[in-house]
């Protein structure tokens, strides 16, 4: 996969993203991981998105270790992690409820944090995970901006803002938020409809698709949508000799955004990287889009 700029003031990426949102309770995860990275690098893609509770606080400590291990080199891969979500977890005591925290002494706690259990010496992109509605937002934005001008993070990023919530934080920061995670995928139009998707082109950065297989409800979910959905998707999976996941995520690239995989299902994985040699015809993205929408 070429790489591309995520931002008109972002780093380079691949143009699909490896995410481990979905990594709590895996077994034998540190072979899986080893496995499910070296599949991504083979297929091009050496971006790698992280949290701070992902895996229950421990993929990013498993993903360091393959980097310490030289299975991986850092200058090969491109890191994001981010902080914010709290929730209950054997691992994490102090947390009673979820919640979300994004003051600066968590953000520096979880950075610092980020930085020993990666084994990196910086995070390419450090992200906010939500947007904390009773922390002092002065402070927060003048922590990011102290992070990076030290070099311990490189860019700043957010993760399921609003429009508002992004505006908000960017007019307390002095330096560009590069990207936006948000939901999207066929199943899932919200971010076109909420202005999500067109703000984060306004400021110049792709957006980011989490769940661009819906959970893999487009292959085999039952709901009267993904049948439809899916129907439709094998109708025209056969003009481009695909899979239907393959069409489904180059319904998202040709919208400009980036998928975010989340599955540890490797022919899953392929379906996605499968989907750039995909140029889904205008009509086409179109007939996909009402079909959705429910416009028959």
């Amino acid at each position: 996969m070429q790489k591309i700029y995520l931002s008109d003031a972002g780093p380079k990426v691949s143009p699909a993203i490896y995410g481990f949102y979905r990594w709590d309770k895996v077994e034998n995860i540190s072979s899986t991981m080893e496995r499910i990275v070296n599949l991504c690098l083979d297929l091009g893609i050496n971006t790698f998105d992280h949290g701070d509770s992902y895996g229950s606080y421990h993929c990013e400590e498993i993903f360091g270790d393959l980097l310490h291990k030289k299975t991986i080199k850092r200058d090969d891969v491109v890191l994001f992690t981010k902080c914010g979500l709290k929730t209950p977890n054997a691992n994490n005591p102090e947390t009673r409820i979820s919640h979300y925290d994004t003051s600066g002494d968590h953000i520096i706690k979880s950075v610092e944090s980020s930085l020993k259990k990666l084994k990196t010496d910086y995070i390419d992109i450090f992200l906010l995970d939500h947007l904390d509605p009773i922390s002092d937002l002065e402070t927060t934005a003048q922590t990011l901006e102290n992070l990076k001008k030290s070099g311990k993070i490189r860019n700043i990023g957010v993760s399921n803002f609003s429009v508002f919530q992004h505006q908000l934080l960017a007019t307390y920061l002095s330096i560009p938020i590069v990207t936006n995670h948000i939901e999207l995928n066929l199943l899932n139009v919200k971010a076109m409809d909420n202005g999500q998707v067109d703000y984060i082109k306004q400021r110049y950065m792709r957006p980011l698709a989490s769940t661009p297989l819906a959970d893999g409800r487009i292959a085999t979910g039952q709901d009267e949508q993904a049948i439809r959905v899916r129907k439709k998707l094998e109708e025209i999976s056969l003009k481009y000799n695909a899979d239907i996941e393959s069409v489904a995520a180059a319904w998202l690239i040709k919208l400009g955004a980036l998928p975010l995989i989340g599955t540890r299902d490797e022919n899953r994985i392929k379906n996605i990287a499968n989907a750039f040699n995909i140029d889904l015809d205008h009509q086409d993205w179109y007939e996909l889009y009402n079909t959705t929408r429910g416009i028959l």
